[in-house]
């Protein structure tokens, strides 16, 4: 059966406010779980916290903590401490972000992004697992010699927190099967599950592990309201901001995959509106098939046969990013859950 959870995403698209009212409904109505995302404001970690001490049982995730921000060893006390603080309840999600981000305002080189998060999660796996740590130095950086191998002092509660990879290029991908406990999706349509499910699936299958144990899930724009034209309008910024402004004309990743869906040119065209300056213009110009694909828009009687699509194209865990009336949109997700049809 299809899970779903509830992207808090960051601020200024929700209030802390709102946030908080909408983890404590999603933990109320039994939702699998709350995910926080960062960008250049609103830091993850804080979040996390409070949502750990406002709610009981639903799930607390990271969607993503960007690498760049944090020394792996700090990520690892990061989830250690979240993990105590939440009795169990937290879930990782690492990504690299992007050079603009990464070089701009973290000062950190994006060279090599693959092989720096597979270094990455190495190093935060073994101080989870107790093993002695000491990072190297920056080359060429004076040293005391005096460093020493050091093991994390906080235990987590969970035996193995579970860790995430954000990733929507075929490399990232294939990284994300073969290292990762599930996928944190963005963009993915369920009736084209291949373009960025085929090499995540393969790299499972050739790592040798188990797909019952891999999380496949995706971050998806949801507005419920009978008026879908209304509903659209209320998802399109969500789509313009990440295909304008997620990303430099150059090099934009969520460009990529709508070209890779056959889009590129709706998606260009966003891209500079947005780049332009012209947000509105950008929103509006989000077509209503690319929007349909990649999102809902509509109903709520409609939203169990959707999810029903998630489930045919092999996701595990829809999390829901809501729009418009937002803790309507919540209340009717859990609702259609039960009602959702079988994926066989």
């Amino acid at each position: 059966m299809i899970k779903a959870g509830v992207a808090l995403a960051y601020w200024p698209w929700l209030t802390y406010e709102e946030q908080l009212v909408l983890a404590v409904l999603a933990d109320e109505l039994g939702l699998d779980s709350l995910w926080v995302s960062e960008s250049w404001g609103q830091e993850a970690v804080a979040l996390l916290g409070a949502l750990a001490a406002r709610t009981e049982r639903i799930g607390l995730g990271a969607a993503i903590f960007q690498i760049p921000a944090r020394k792996a060893t700090t990520a690892a006390m990061v989830a250690a401490s979240l993990d105590v603080i939440s009795a169990g309840r937290i879930r990782l999600g690492f990504g690299p972000s992007g050079p603009q981000v990464s070089e701009g305002w973290y000062g950190e080189p994006f060279a090599r992004p693959l092989a720096r998060t597979r270094a990455y999660v190495d190093v935060v796996r073994r101080a989870l697992d107790g093993e002695r740590i000491a990072l190297p130095l920056p080359e060429g950086a004076p040293a005391t010699g005096l460093a020493k191998p050091l093991r994390l002092l906080a235990t987590p509660v969970q035996e193995r927190i579970p860790i995430y990879l954000g990733a929507v290029a075929p490399k990232g991908l294939e990284l994300c099967g073969e290292i990762a406990d599930g996928w944190l999706g963005f963009m993915l349509d369920p009736d084209r599950p291949e373009v960025m499910l085929e090499p995540l699936l393969r790299a499972i299958e050739q790592a040798g592990r188990s797909r019952e144990a891999f999380d496949v899930a995706t971050i998806v724009p949801v507005c419920v309201d009978d008026d879908s034209d209304h509903a659209r309008t209320q998802v399109r910024p969500w789509l313009a901001f990440y295909l304008g402004a997620m990303g430099a004309r150059e090099k934009n990743f969520y460009v990529e995959v709508a070209e890779r869906y056959g889009h590129g040119a709706s998606a260009r065209e966003v891209q500079e509106r947005w780049l332009g300056g012209d947000r509105e213009g950008a929103a509006n110009a989000v077509p209503d098939e690319l929007l349909d694909s990649l999102a809902f828009a509509g109903p709520a009687d409609a939203l169990a046969d959707w999810l029903a699509r998630y489930a045919r194209a092999g996701v595990d865990t829809v999390i829901a990013l809501p729009c418009g009336d937002r803790p309507a949109t919540v209340r009717a997700l859990a609702g259609a859950l039960s009602a959702v049809p079988s994926a066989g």
